[in-house]
């Protein structure tokens, strides 16, 4: 449920009614609703209930997009006194003053700022002249005084109002509370800004309020000022904040409860985690774990890297579980519980210090996040606790499926409705799933290794941004392996494989057993993974092996001096989401090696935008799979690699480019053979 927190009425006396009647349904249909059991669900549930209204939208690691300029810092100044004092009004002024470095010559400069709830006083270049701008929409753009080069740092002056008589999705009031909430494109609607998760840029935040009003924002506290009956609280932030996790909360009656944290690099250093807490919250169980927690996420992704960190309540409005600001997570009133404050904690790592570089993304965010309540769980309870609440995830998304994959690369470029980018059932349930799918594809050692060598990757992650390629790029060169494969088939195809396996017992003489074993996928596309099969036999213990699933209809011959009985598929249940059969019997035409390279027919031709294109290899060659324009420019390299014998199934997406003819071909040993497919959107 949406409640339009924009209704105009004839009367201020109206607007109240209207107000008071949206809380009171919005407590009534949440309150009755929210036996939530885990943190990742109170987090979609936020997302997805959150009044942020997307708009379309348009670095550091290798694939995070560039732009025009890249903003250094934001100081912002806000009065927001009067926010405090009774009727409460969502009013006030402020002043942005932005740094910014030029990164493509340019004459005008574009910052979201959302019409409805921000009015521009005027902008002036810092040791120039007023600068003239238009508004439209959400999109403030501004004319420079002349073209600046590349490489050219700047500072303009945003002197503005906020202008929204009620909540905005983005800025809240209400009774000695204010507070923001701004994931995925709110901060437009607070302050003008270029509100894309890949543009971090320091912060420096000044608020005036009342001097009864505890105030908390990002980074530290550099100082508060107080005269008579008004302070000025001062925070800074030493690392750079996406816009989408500035923050800043207060309340007239906050308590705040502060935990030490030693460094493992330097025990003598303590960093603070504050709790601001109002009477009544149950925040015991923060308080006293937090600095567990943080010791055993810091020694299995890394030491915690921020100057400060906290949590808060951010009241009765902000009802929907919790929101993990960089260095101060926004949590609902009752959300102080093990498996939201580990999840929303967990973004600290995932989603804040390593930032997810486009929408596209979120995977490294969510999903991350929320397979991190596992590891958790595994702290205490061992392997067996972790995978409990892997597979009641998996169990989540298979019943719940909407049918789209973890990553649609177009979201880089337009943003999709919240039910979409915040779906539990895919950027939670699956997204955990697909790291534990590494996991076991990797080791334990590999992949945590990996994982706190991605948290630790100063020159491209850490306090930047991130693309999944990126990341899987940085897994790979960990595990000494190219985990294309992996990001083809778990991250890129929607749904899941749906096995019909077969197998087959062959007495090849006296006491000499063959078992074939066919590996087959009727879903559409293919997902490679390893898998184990298990084996029982007349005498002896069972004997468990693992091979590579890499081509749909593999056939895996296994050779015993014993007398089978019995095989199991993927015993462990270790790929979690599936669903599998498997029969004794195999249709003799399937699984044989193919006598002759051949490239197929893609299908489908035409596509749009994902075709699949199949080929056989008679024997194990190095194979190279190449798409190309009819230029002849390489669009992308679906294969380079050696490959055994088999029939392989490849899919190419082609989302990013326009329609039109391209050719694929396929190179292995002395055969060469192209074929063209079209691309119609």
């Amino acid at each position: 449920m949406l409640i339009d927190k924009k209704q105009k009425g004839n009367s201020n006396m109206k607007k109240i009614i209207l107000v008071l009647f949206a809380l009171l349904i919005w407590n009534i249909t949440y309150s009755q609703d929210m036996n939530f059991t885990k943190g990742s669900e109170r987090c979609s549930y936020m997302r997805t209930h959150s009044p942020n209204g997307f708009l379309p939208h348009l670095g550091d690691s290798p694939n995070t997009p560039r732009h025009s300029f890249n903003v250094l810092k934001y100081t912002l100044n806000l009065n927001i006194y009067n926010c405090f004092k009774s009727p409460y009004p969502y009013t006030y002024s402020a002043s942005n003053q932005m740094m910014f470095r030029v990164d493509s010559t340019l004459t005008q400069v574009k910052l979201n700022a959302v019409n409805t709830s921000l009015a521009i006083d005027s902008i002036r270049l810092s040791g120039g002249p007023l600068l003239t701008y238009t508004q439209v929409s959400d999109i403030l753009t501004i004319t420079m005084n002349r073209m600046y080069a590349v490489g050219e740092i700047a500072t303009m002056t945003i002197y503005y109002r906020h202008i929204a008589t009620s909540g905005d999705g983005a800025f809240y009031v209400q009774n000695g509370y204010v507070f923001t909430d701004a994931e995925p494109e709110g901060a437009r609607k607070w302050f003008p800004c270029w509100d894309r998760p890949s543009d971090k840029a320091l912060l420096d935040l000044t608020a005036k309020t009342p001097s009864n009003v505890k105030l908390g924002s990002n980074g530290r506290l550099q100082d508060s000022t107080a005269s008579g009956d008004t302070i000025w609280y001062h925070w800074v932030s030493r690392d750079s904040v996406s816009t989408y996790l500035m923050v800043m909360t207060a309340n007239t009656t906050f308590n705040i409860a502060t935990v030490w944290w030693h460094k493992f690099s330097n025990p003598a250093d303590s960093v603070p985690i504050r709790l601001y807490y109002n009477s009544g919250n149950s925040y015991t169980w923060a308080f006293n774990n937090i600095k567990a927690v943080t010791d055993w996420y810091s020694w299995k992704y890394g030491e915690m890297g921020f100057e400060k960190n906290g949590f808060t309540t951010g009241g009765s409005q902000f009802v929907w579980g919790g929101m993990e600001n960089q260095t101060l997570t926004t949590l609902c009133s009752s959300c102080w519980d093990v498996s939201t404050v580990t999840h929303e904690y967990a973004h600290q790592w995932y989603g804040d210090m390593t930032t997810c570089a486009t929408w596209a993304d979120i995977w490294l965010n969510e999903g991350f996040a929320t397979f991190t309540e596992a590891v958790w769980l595994e702290k205490a309870g061992g392997y067996a606790a972790y995978k409990n609440d892997i597979v009641s995830d998996a169990s989540s998304y298979m019943s719940s499926n909407p049918g789209w994959a973890i990553c649609v690369p177009s979201w880089a470029i337009t943003t999709p409705d919240v039910n979409t980018l915040f779906n539990y059932a895919i950027t939670y349930m699956k997204g955990a799933c697909a790291l534990h799918l590494l996991r076991y594809t990797l080791g334990d050692s590999v992949f945590f290794q990996g994982m706190k060598a991605y948290s630790t990757d100063a020159v491209n992650f850490r306090y930047g941004n991130s693309t999944i390629p990126d990341y899987l790029a940085k897994m790979g060169s960990v595990a000494g392996t190219n985990l294309d494969w992996f990001y083809n088939s778990w991250i890129l195809l929607p749904n899941h494989p749906t096995y019909q396996n077969g197998y087959n017992f062959v007495n090849t003489s006296g006491n000499t057993w063959r078992i074939n074993f066919l590996a087959k996928q009727t879903n559409a596309g293919f997902f490679q993974i390893p898998m184990e099969i298990k084996f029982s036999f007349t005498t002896g213990a069972d004997t468990t092996v693992r091979v590579m699933n890499n081509v749909n209809n593999q056939l895996f011959s296994f050779y015993f001096n014993r007398q089978p009985t019995a095989v199991v598929f993927d015993p462990n249940n270790q790929i979690v989401i599936k669903t599998a059969t498997l029969t004794m019997g195999i249709d003799e035409n399937e699984g044989k090696v193919p006598e002759q390279y051949k490239l197929y027919q893609n299908e489908p031709n035409p596509f749009n935008p994902v075709t699949l294109i199949n080929y056989d290899v008679p024997k194990t060659s190095h194979v190279k799979l190449v798409v190309y324009d009819l230029l002849g420019k390489e669009v992308k390299t679906l294969v380079n690699e050696n490959q055994v014998s088999g029939r392989y199934t490849m899919s190419f997406n082609g989302v990013s480019l326009p329609s039109g003819v391209y050719l694929y071909r396929l190179e292995a040993g002395d055969f060469i053979s192209v074929k063209k497919m079209l691309l119609v959107k």
